[in-house]
């Protein structure tokens, strides 16, 4: 039996709700200028902070989180090489290690699905056995 494996579902939507609301808080730097930041100019910065304002809280409540997930892990893999890789090959060097992890997590979260405690389960019903 796998370590906490009874729990797995649960987990993933815990992960889900707070990698989704994390990656939303990105967007609300970009947009609104949350946190201290600067409202971004520039259009592919206002991009960007859409797709991460959007997707993070698709993700996070669970409302076609595969499509929302699998943009944003383009979005990540696209501020990875565009940003980051120019500086170094390494993530821990180029500072590109969240990108990189944000990348390979929304993947997972797209190959997934909402799973439990999502808006999509609630839309669907309960669970016939």
């Amino acid at each position: 039996m796998r370590f906490l494996g009874k729990y797995a579902e649960t987990l993933f939507a815990i992960m889900r709700i707070v990698v989704g609301f994390l990656y939303l808080c990105h967007g609300g730097q970009k947009l609104f200028g949350w946190f201290g930041a600067e409202k971004a100019a520039e259009p592919l910065m206002i991009a960007a902070g859409v797709i991460e304002f959007g997707g993070g809280l698709l993700i996070a409540i669970g409302l076609f989180a595969s499509v929302a997930a699998f943009i944003a892990s383009g979005e990540m893999a696209a501020a990875y090489f565009m940003v980051h890789a120019p500086h170094s090959f390494w993530p821990i060097v180029n500072h590109g290690e969240l990108p990189a992890l944000y990348c390979f997590v929304f993947l997972y979260i797209a190959a997934h699905g909402s799973g439990r405690l999502s808006v999509d389960a609630a839309r669907r019903g309960p669970a016939r056995t």
